[in-house]
């Protein structure tokens, strides 16, 4: 009996040790990604630094060369110099194209390089799901989940205690399936200093009558979960998890989830265990 029993326990063992290195090896590679993008992000802007100056040359020479073909038609020595200047027009404009090429390549490989990043955050929220709550600086926010507590503390100022309770789950409940209704979409194009914005439309029918019937507190809680969910969501208006840091409030960096994992490794096994 004894045989088993450690049997098992070093079968568990071996599963929590192959887990436990599975874990470390993601984290690492998400660290390295993330710095090769970073070193990408990097040369490409080194890049069009450098396309641009060029560009900038060509244009000069062409000017020069305009002049020259005026003034020295029958000069020798300006058409000897046309002719040099010509052959670095030509080269430049090579290398401009040349320029253009890597440019294209580098950019593609920015992409897919954001893609992978994207899919690493997809990673760490699906596998860490158990280990990243709301409770810490790091962890795991649901977009577009209405919070219910402004709607507990409206009700109770209008309900008996356990008649608040129910009124504001139920109509928590109610506006949560409202937001799923992709065809409402309460929002309004505007253009500030020339740039098209994507704002809440306040005069909408429902949000007006919203915020009239219960208050500023319970308006801002729908209008907060609407924005994230327009935001992350807006085709399928259903609650996605989201890498998020709590203490500054905004999405969370793979380097800070990265780094609050490794820093907390210990406690996160145990409380997966």
């Amino acid at each position: 009996m004894n045989d088993v029993r450690n049997s098992s326990l070093q079968l568990a063992s071996l599963e929590q040790q192959k887990a436990d290195k599975n874990f470390l090896t993601l984290i690492e590679e998400q660290k390295r990604e993330k710095e090769e993008y970073l070193k990408k992000i990097l040369q490409l802007e080194k890049q069009l630094d450098a396309k641009q100056k060029l560009e900038m040359e060509i244009t000069e020479l062409k000017g020069k060369l305009q002049v020259m073909r005026h003034l020295g038609k029958d000069d020798a020595a300006v058409q000897d110099k046309m002719k040099e200047m010509n052959d670095e027009l030509e080269q430049k404009i090579e290398d401009l194209q040349e320029m253009e090429y890597m440019n294209q390549a580098l950019l593609k490989k920015e992409r897919q390089s954001n893609d992978e990043l994207q899919e690493a955050r997809k990673e760490l929220i699906a596998g860490f799901k158990d280990l990243l709550g709301a409770r810490t600086n790091i962890g795991l926010k649901r977009m577009g989940e209405i919070d219910e507590k402004p709607f507990q503390n409206t009700c109770k100022q209008r309900f008996t205690l356990d008649e608040a309770m129910y009124q504001a789950s139920t109509l928590c409940t109610l506006w949560q399936e409202k937001l799923k209704n992709a065809e409402w979409h309460p929002f309004k194009i505007i253009t500030g200093g020339g740039t098209p914005q994507e704002i809440l439309d306040e005069e909408d029918e429902q949000i007006r009558n919203l915020k009239q019937e219960w208050g500023d507190e319970i308006y801002s809680a729908v209008v907060n979960a609407l924005k994230e969910l327009n935001e992350y969501n807006p085709s399928g208006r259903y609650i996605v998890s989201e890498l998020w840091n709590f203490k500054e409030e905004r999405k969370a960096t793979l380097k800070e989830v990265v780094a609050y994992i490794v820093k907390n490794i210990k406690s996160l096994k145990r409380k997966r265990n």
